[in-house]
C-alpha cells in the first residue's frame, strides 16, 4: 500500500461526542496493539457510564433540535457527502484498519470501499422509506407512517468495524435516528476517523457519537441507558444474551447478529473449479474471523476423497504473515483469540480428528504476532465442538454426506443459522435445499454474492434476529405508526 498522509495512528485517541474529541471522565486509557507484532502503538480512552450518558444526551439533543427537523432528502444529501468523503480517504482508512486489525491490504481496502458503498446506498434510500394507505370502513382514511426510534445504540465488533458501522449506523441515520456507537476495544481507530469526516461534511453535533472502552463497562452502560431507544449488536451469542437481558428490563428493541457455523454443501455434480476458490476464501478471509465464514465443508461421498486431495494442496500452499506483507492470511486480532483457536485444535488432536493439510507461517512473521496457519480437518464428527461451535479462525471442518436428506440433516445440526452455501448444477435441488436449510442467507453456486450491501443480512436460531444491510434494515430502525382519520 502506498504511503499516505494520515495522523490518526500514533496519537492519543479520544471519545468523539457532539463533534468534539473528549477524554473519558474515568481518566484511564487502553493500549492499542498491532496484531502483526503484538506491540502497543497508541492509546484509547477507557470510557464508562458517565461518558455514555454524555453521548446519549448529545444524541438526544441533536435528534430533538436538529436531526428530526431535516427532511429525508436533506439526510440523504449528507450521507452522500460522507460517502464521497470516505472515498477520498479510503487509502488512509485502509492503512489505519490494517495496523489496528491486522488486515492484509486487499481486505482493508475492500472494507473501506464497502463503507463508501453503504453510505452511498443509504443516501439514496432516505427518501424511499414510506408507509401505506390501508383499506378500511367507509368514512375512514387509514394510513401508516415510518418514524425513527430516536437514539440508537450500536455495539460494533472488531472483525469488520468499517463494514458493520456502515450497515448499522448508515441504516440508522438514513431512517432518521441519531447514533451512539461503542466499538470493540480492539478496533476503534477507523471509526473515530469516520466520525471526524462526518463532522467535516456537515453532520450536526450529536448525530454520530463514539465512546471507546470495554464491553462490560461501556457496552453494558449503553444497553442499560434509558435514553437509548433501540440497540444493534453484532458479536457472540453469550454477549448477545446479556444485551437482550439488559434491554428487556426497559423493553428496548434490539437487532442481533450473533455469528454462525455456516456449511458449504458440495454435491457431486458441482462445478468444483468454481467451488474450491470460494470454499478457500470463505474460511481464510480475514483469518477466518468472519461471522459468515464457511467453517463446515459438507461433501457428497462420491467426490469426498478427490475434493479433499485438491483442497489439501491449496491449503498447504497458503502463507500467513504480517498484514503489510499482503499474504493469503494475516494475524488474528489478539492473543486470547489465538489461544481460543489453539484450544479447538488441541481438542481435535485429543479426539483423533485427522489434520488433512495446513498452511505455513512465514519466517518473517514476528514471534510476538498472533499467527495461525490455515488448517483443514477431515472426518469431523457432527457432534464434535469443531462442528458445533464458532472457532473464529482459519480452521475448516470437513465431513461427507450420503444424499440430499443427509446433507440437510448435517447442515441444520447446529444452534446457528446465519449463512449456507450450496454447490450443485441441479436446478430443482438448488431450491429444495435452499428451502430446507434453516439459515438467514443461502448462496447457490457462490458464497457471499460479492458482499453486496443491498442484500438483507441476519440469522435464525442462535445466530440472532432482525436484519441489517439492504432496504430491509430501515424497517428495524423505525417504528410503525398507524393513523386512522374519521371523515366529517
Amino acid at each position: 500500500m502506498p504511503e499516505v498522509a494520515w495522523r490518526t495512528i500514533g496519537r492519543m485517541q479520544f471519545n468523539y461526542i457532539a463533534n468534539a474529541q473528549i477524554p473519558s471522565s474515568s481518566g484511564r486509557t487502553l493500549p492499542v496493539i498491532d496484531p502483526s507484532d503484538g506491540q502497543t502503538f497508541d492509546e484509547l480512552q477507557r470510557g464508562n457510564a458517565q461518558d455514555i450518558d454524555a453521548a446519549v444526551q448529545a444524541a438526544r439533543q441533536c435528534f430533538d433540535a436538529v436531526w428530526s427537523k431535516f427532511s429525508a432528502a436533506e439526510r440523504g444529501r449528507l450521507l452522500a457527502k460522507l460517502s464521497v468523503k470516505i472515498a477520498e480517504h479510503a487509502e488512509e482508512l485502509a492503512r489505519i484498519e490494517q495496523r489496528d486489525c491486522g488486515k492484509p491490504t486487499p481486505q482493508a481496502r475492500a472494507d473501506a470501499l464497502a463503507l463508501v458503498r453503504y453510505f452511498e446506498f443509504y443516501a439514496g434510500a432516505c427518501d424511499k422509506l414510506h408507509g401505506e394507505t390501508l383499506p378500511y370502513q367507509n368514512g375512514y382514511s387509514v394510513f401508516t407512517w415510518r418514524e425513527p426510534h430516536g437514539v440508537t445504540g450500536h455495539v460494533i465488533p472488531w472483525n469488520y468495524p468499517m463494514q458493520i458501522f456502515g450497515r448499522s449506523v448508515g441504516g440508522a441515520l438514513a431512517a432518521g435516528n441519531c447514533c451512539v456507537v461503542k466499538p470493540s476495544e480492539d478496533a476503534c481507530l477507523s471509526l473515530l476517523k469516520v466520525a471526524e469526516l462526518a463532522a467535516e461534511v456537515g453532520f450536526p453535533a450529536g448525530a454520530i457519537n463514539i465512546v471507546t472502552g470495554y464491553g462490560h463497562e461501556v457496552g453494558d452502560a449503553l444497553a442499560r441507558h434509558p435514553g437509548v431507544d433501540h440497540i444493534s449488536f453484532t458479536g457472540s451469542p453469550r454477549v448477545g444474551t446479556l444485551i437482550q437481558q439488559a434491554a428487556a428490563e426497559r423493553h428496548c428493541p434490539v437487532t442481533l447478529e450473533l455469528g454462525g457455523k455456516s456449511p458449504q454443501i458440495v454435491f457431486a455434480d458441482a462445478d468444483l473449479d468454481a467451488a474450491l476458490p470460494a470454499v478457500i476464501n470463505a474460511i481464510v478471509q480475514n483469518a477466518g474471523q468472519t461471522c459468515s465464514a464457511g467453517s463446515r465443508l459438507l461433501v457428497e461421498q462420491s467426490i469426498y476423497e478427490p475434493l479433499l486431495e485438491r483442497l489439501g494442496k491449496i491449503f498447504s500452499n497458503l502463507r500467513v504473515g504480517p498484514a503489510t506483507m499482503d499474504l493469503d492470511v494475516g494475524p488474528l486480532i489478539r492473543q486470547s483469540q489465538l489461544q481460543r483457536v489453539w484450544d479447538f485444535l488441541s481438542d481435535a488432536q485429543v479426539a483423533g480428528i485427522t489434520m488433512a493439510a495446513q498452511g505455513q507461517i512465514v519466517d518473517e512473521a514476528p514471534e510476538t504476532g498472533y499467527y495461525q496457519a490455515p488448517t483443514l480437518l477431515r472426518d469431523v464428527p457432527a457432534e464434535h465442538r469443531l462442528a458445533q461451535e464458532e472457532v473464529f479462525g482459519p480452521v475448516l471442518a470437513a465431513m461427507s454426506f450420503r444424499d440430499e436428506e443427509h446433507a440437510l440433516e448435517l447442515a441444520n445440526a447446529t444452534h446457528f443459522g446465519l449463512v449456507a452455501g450450496v454447490w450443485t448444477r441441479d436446478g430443482a435441488r438448488q431450491f429444495r435445499v435452499a428451502r430446507g436449510l434453516k439459515s438467514g442467507q443461502v448462496f447457490i453456486n457462490n458464497y457471499g454474492a460479492g458482499g453486496g450491501v443491498e442484500l438483507p443480512f441476519g440469522g435464525v436460531k442462535s445466530s440472532g434476529y432482525g436484519r441489517e444491510k439492504g432496504f430491509e434494515a430501515l424497517y428495524g430502525f423505525t417504528t410503525l405508526k398507524t393513523v386512522a382519520v374519521r371523515h366529517g
